[in-house]
């Protein structure tokens, strides 16, 4: 009895440690810090600012776009402050009754502050205005007419490019929760679940895989994230993907395939990390995006299929249900690849059945 619970003790605490190590989670991000990273490359980002600036939060983004108005508006009001004390315009100077100033209205900080933003985001009131009398307010209106500008059409352009990152159109491309080992037309596959929710196209779609584990060479070196190709494909092949509905990506388990080795009591035990990408274009934009998933040993499912998810109602439309994108079913399975190649079919379940193709239900 105490050795049963200990053992689940074990069990419980290593597949807690497996599932924390994960490079790349569910959604595509990547679980990696830089450390020690030298002051000469920090300078780097800055040098480029545009990229920085685009990749950083929204809140920073906010942040900088009220202080850089704010920050601009208050500079130029010193400025106009300034124009109007050298001319003798402020209250506190008493100009005379004939005293022509440089700006109408603006006679302290306040209205100088007024005056730079009116003149900045061009409100104009009406109540204050340049006049010929100072050739400096003249150069000065226009410095802050191109300034402003420029401010202006750099923070419109980086809040746009941010809206319109291709990495947002990515977040409506998913993976299925799970992986299945099964047979799939007389090949032993394992097969991944990926479904596009807008009804808009991807094009040029190209998938592929990377397998990463830690692996030790003959001469002793231990090798951290060892990176191996996993070719992955449909029925039509692996490029240019009619993405108009979910597919399903599957990989053939032969011997140049790196889960030959592995059985269904073997794989859960197991520490790798698979890494699936789909690199494609927005048919909307042309924008090129990426997206990725990680499946860890404990989400690969050794013995089972997924779910029809496609059904023709009687009006002849196509319906997609994704209530059951990453269900799966029980199936009879060889119990490892070296049995299913040698025709030695040990297999470890008889209540699955078949699926030999594309299965299109009727909706009555």
């Amino acid at each position: 009895m105490v050795f049963s619970i200990r053992k689940r003790i074990q069990n419980h605490l290593l597949e807690r440690k497996l599932t924390k190590i994960r490079l790349v989670s569910k959604d595509g991000r990547c679980n990696i810090e830089f450390g020690h990273v030298k002051h000469n490359n920090h300078f780097a980002f800055l040098m480029d600012f545009w990229t920085t600036f685009v990749e950083i939060r929204w809140r920073f983004v906010l942040f900088f776009f009220i202080a850089s108005y704010t920050l601009s508006w208050f500079i130029f009001s010193l400025l106009w402050f300034w124009v109007a004390k050298n001319n003798g315009d402020l209250l506190w100077q008493n100009p005379p009754q004939d005293h022509v100033p440089c700006m109408w209205n603006v006679n302290g900080l306040t209205s100088a502050f007024l005056f730079s933003l009116e003149t900045q985001t061009t409100i104009g009131y009406g109540v204050r205005a340049v006049t010929p009398q100072c050739p400096g307010a003249v150069t000065l209106i226009i410095i802050q007419a191109i300034i402003g500008a420029i401010l202006e059409s750099f923070m419109c352009g980086a809040i746009l490019a941010k809206i319109s990152l291709p990495k947002k159109r990515a977040k409506t491309i998913t993976f299925s929760d799970k992986a299945v080992v099964c047979e799939k037309k007389d090949v032993l596959c394992l097969m991944i679940r990926v479904a596009n929710l807008r009804k808009t196209l991807m094009i040029g779609s190209q998938i592929y895989g990377k397998l990463l584990r830690t692996t030790v060479t003959p001469d002793g070196e231990t090798i951290i994230m060892d990176q191996v190709n996993v070719e992955f494909m449909v029925d039509a092949g692996k490029d240019n993907l009619f993405f108009v509905c979910p597919i399903t990506l599957y990989h053939v388990i032969d011997k140049a395939s790196p889960f030959f080795e592995m059985t269904k009591d073997t794989l859960p035990k197991q520490e790798f990390e698979l890494v699936v990408f789909l690199d494609s274009k927005a048919e909307s934009t042309s924008f090129a995006c990426q997206v990725r998933s990680s499946f860890i040993p404990q989400e690969i499912l050794w013995g089972y299929k997924f779910e029809p998810i496609i059904s023709r109602t009687k009006e002849g439309k196509y319906s997609v249900d994704f209530s059951n994108f990453s269900k799966v079913l029980p199936v009879a399975t060889a119990h490892c690849a070296h049995c299913f190649h040698n025709n030695a079919h040990h297999l470890h379940s008889i209540n699955g059945f078949d699926n030999g193709g594309f299965e299109v239900i009727d909706i009555l």
